[in-house]
């Protein structure tokens, strides 16, 4: 479980919580999509193939000012790129 939580914080996430459920243990987080990409390998081998999760849409929320800088800074790169 140290894991699992430790690794949904370095994506960004906050945990909302863990609950007992069935004999397992179910932990509610909310995560950044952009930080859900490779998610499904990681839980694997976190969880020795154990693990599984749901993904769901829940809401839009500002961007950090410090990532927004770097998405600002790309997408200027790029357009500059095409032109």
């Amino acid at each position: 479980m140290g894991d699992i939580i430790g690794d949904l914080n370095r994506r960004r996430g906050r945990i909302l919580g863990m609950n007992p459920k069935d004999g397992i243990q179910q932990v509610e987080a909310e995560v950044p999509m952009s930080e859900m990409t490779k998610y499904a390998t990681d839980l694997r081998s976190m969880t020795q193939a154990k693990g599984s999760f749901k993904l769901t849409f829940e809401r839009y929320e500002e961007l950090p000012a410090q990532m927004a800088t770097k998405v600002i800074e790309q997408a200027k790169k790029d357009a500059e790129e095409e032109k």
